[in-house]
């Protein structure tokens, strides 16, 4: 250690990245509360008010979080499912062409500016255990940890949950009685404010600007719904 280094300059720890929730739960959130504050709008746009905002609001919720959860679901898993057929086929390789496979390592590693001949004496050093030389390879050649993959049912009911607590966000006020958008509207806002500044912070960014983003889409898409909503509203009456 260097004069003036200190300990935990050397040592500091890492959020996990790979963990399948931060993602579907971030876009879960921001995708109730948004579709469902632009569903809200434009239904009362369209003329809507009382139990029929609250049927479709609780409609939104209850459909919009099983379809979250269950895209997330099937797409982790088919993910999942692609990788491990590489990781299948590259296990193949290694048992049929083992010094091809050799010579392949060796190369990534030069490729990374390791000379050539520690490059081959590194590759021959990892290849010698075959349960190693997978997950060398996988990682390597994938860009994937075989030992870490996302979990479907993580990031399924981390979009269930983060969807249906962010679409109650603007239903809540009809269900203590409003009977105008305005409540939904400061409700919403709050919400939006409130939860792109945790996603921000959660990924470095500032506070100010995960909220203002996301407040200025979700006021764009909802301001479009309330304007159909109430076109189409004025038309059919």
């Amino acid at each position: 250690m260097t004069a003036g280094t200190s300990a935990a300059e050397l040592h500091h720890a890492h959020r996990d990245v790979n963990g399948g929730w931060l993602r579907p739960a971030a876009f879960g959130v921001m995708d109730g509360l948004v579709s469902n504050f632009a569903l809200v709008a434009g239904v009362v746009g369209g003329g809507a008010t009382g139990s029929s905002v609250v049927l479709t609001g609780l409609a939104g919720l209850v459909a919009g979080a099983c379809s979250m959860a269950t895209g997330e679901y099937t797409s982790v898993s088919s993910q999942n499912e692609l990788t491990q057929s590489e990781i299948s086929k590259e296990r193949r390789e290694l048992e049929r062409h083992p010094e091809d496979e050799l010579r392949e390592l060796a190369m990534i590693y030069e490729a990374k500016g390791v000379r050539p001949t520690l490059a081959a004496e590194v590759a021959q050093e990892l290849s010698a255990d075959p349960e190693v030389a997978w997950r060398v390879h996988v990682r390597e050649e994938l860009g994937v940890d075989p030992d870490d993959l996302p979990s479907p049912w993580t990031a399924a009911g981390s979009s269930f949950l983060a969807f249906a607590i962010g679409a109650l966000i603007p239903l809540l006020p009809f269900l203590f009685g409003a009977t105008a958008i305005l409540p939904a509207l400061l409700a919403s806002a709050a919400g939006l404010l409130l939860a792109g500044g945790l996603i921000a912070r959660l990924t470095a960014r500032p506070a100010w600007f995960g909220g203002g983003r996301q407040l200025i889409l979700g006021s764009l898409s909802a301001a479009v719904t309330f304007g159909v909503g109430l076109i189409v509203g004025t038309g059919v009456a």
